[in-house]
């Protein structure tokens, strides 16, 4: 291994001239940059190459290359941005190169998840008992979840899953909305439950989950609510389905990818009454608390049923009385995500917390004024930070959404609401302002008035 003390000033030149170019590029590779890509596929070399060399080289073909979801006109996914004292944070875990798994293997990665996922259950203002685990993203934080839950119901009627697996296990009904997002789909499926278990639930006009269609419900059912609708960002009924949920002893699961970070707002809490009585909760925290990517957290009241799903016993792992995380996640070895949830957490505060929720809501706000008083329509409820809209014309519409995309300046993607082909802004970024949200707008008002006036 070659050692070059130049490489770590290397990555941060490179750093720096990234980020300080990041607002003034285009918001997608250039076809020049996609084209530079080619020069990364050769043999395998022989002899290694300077380590200062390599990171020049990484920068000069990936930077140009990356999409600019971390700065302020990205509203393509809701993928929020990163924290400058989050990067840093991720910066130093990196050098620390510690394995979160168990608490002997770094001390350090133990406490901070621990004080982190205490903070998280205080700022959302969930049941402070419950027990929660750090993962990648939404998708394995409900994975991780409905596994609890599949250990919990079937130990109820006297069924060891872990013991005899789900072959010959009494059947487990599972109920979502019609306008659930397909990763909780994936989840099950991770989970080992099959396409056919799942009973679909018929949503009003904002795909909220209507309650008086949804089946009887029994002890052997996971209930799954949105916190935040992918299109509408609107919320599930939590606390009219809980209450049946747990009249039946059903367990209800809250995906809250996005939207339960309004847990954290007084002005956008209400959205979520009820939603403490669930079983279990999944939040990004790479959306709203803009952490690098690879980082969720879910939280379960059922610390039994998640130690009989994760929990690992070897001679070797040393345990002792401290939290041992890997005893929480489907993952043995893994990065210490705690670290940057404790950064973003202690540098901004629950205030600090509530003000990016705040604010990415008023320029939601503000999209939509803007958009109707240019001649689109907006076509739900803008209760949080989700805003789909159209013209009359879906063919118009597509092409309004390929100029904007090929200005450079602003990007968002394509959806589909109400059986209508849409565009759909997504804030989540703490890096975007209210000059980003003018400049964006007159995107939109140059392309409306290109494609509406005829002049393609």
């Amino acid at each position: 291994m070659k050692k070059n003390d130049c490489v770590f000033d290397a990555a941060y030149q490179a750093s720096y001239e990234y980020l300080k170019e990041l607002n003034e590029r285009d918001i997608m590779p250039t076809d020049a940059a996609i084209a530079s890509l080619k020069s990364l596929h050769i043999p395998m070399p022989d002899d290694g190459q300077n380590d200062v060399d390599v990171i020049n080289e990484l920068h000069e073909i990936g930077s140009p290359n990356t999409v600019a979801s971390t700065g302020g006109r990205y509203f393509g996914f809701v993928v929020g941005g990163a924290l400058p004292v989050t990067m840093a944070a991720h910066w130093l875990s990196t050098v620390w190169d510690q394995n979160a798994g168990t608490w002997i293997l770094s001390p350090i990665a133990g406490e901070l998840e621990d004080v982190a996922g205490k903070w998280m259950l205080d700022l959302l203002d969930l049941p402070r008992d419950a027990v929660f685990g750090f993962v990648t993203g939404a998708t394995m934080a409900t994975f991780s979840s409905i596994a609890a839950a599949r250990s919990a119901l079937l130990k109820r009627k006297g069924f060891d899953v872990k013991k005899s697996g789900l072959f010959n296990a009494p059947k487990i009904r599972i109920i979502m909305s019609e306008e659930i997002h397909p990763t909780n789909i994936a989840a099950f499926g991770y989970a080992g439950f099959g396409l056919d278990q799942i009973e679909y639930v018929p949503v009003d006009e904002e795909g909220r989950i209507i309650v008086d269609e949804m089946p009887e419900l029994d002890d052997l059912s996971i209930v799954i609510l949105q916190a935040g609708n992918i299109n509408s960002g609107s919320f599930d009924d939590f606390d009219a389905v809980t209450r049946i949920a747990n009249d039946a002893g059903a367990w209800v699961h809250v995906d809250g990818a996005f939207g339960l970070w309004a847990r954290a707002s007084a002005e956008k809490k209400h959205l979520t009454h009820g939603i403490e009585k669930a079983d279990s909760w999944s939040v990004d925290g790479h959306k709203w608390l803009n952490l690098p990517q690879d980082s969720a957290i879910y939280f379960c009241r059922d610390g039994d049923a998640v130690n009989d799903v994760f929990g690992v016993t070897a001679t070797y792992l040393m345990r002792d009385q401290n939290r041992q995380g890997n005893n929480y996640t489907p993952e043995l070895s893994r990065r210490a995500r705690g670290v940057e949830f404790w950064a973003a957490l202690k540098s901004l505060g629950a205030k600090g917390v509530a003000e990016i929720v705040d604010r990415s809501c008023y320029h939601a706000v503000t999209f939509t004024i803007g958009l109707k008083e240019m001649g689109f329509t907006v076509m739900n409820d803008v209760v949080l930070n989700q805003v789909v809209f159209a013209v009359d014309d879906q063919e118009k519409t597509k092409a309004i959404l390929e100029h904007v995309q090929n200005s450079g300046v602003v990007w968002l993607g394509p959806t589909t609401w109400k059986d209508k082909y849409a565009m759909r802004i997504s804030v989540s970024s703490a890096a975007t302002t209210d000059i980003d949200v003018r400049k964006s707008l007159k995107v939109f008002e140059r392309a409306y008035q290109k494609v509406m006036n005829g002049n393609e």
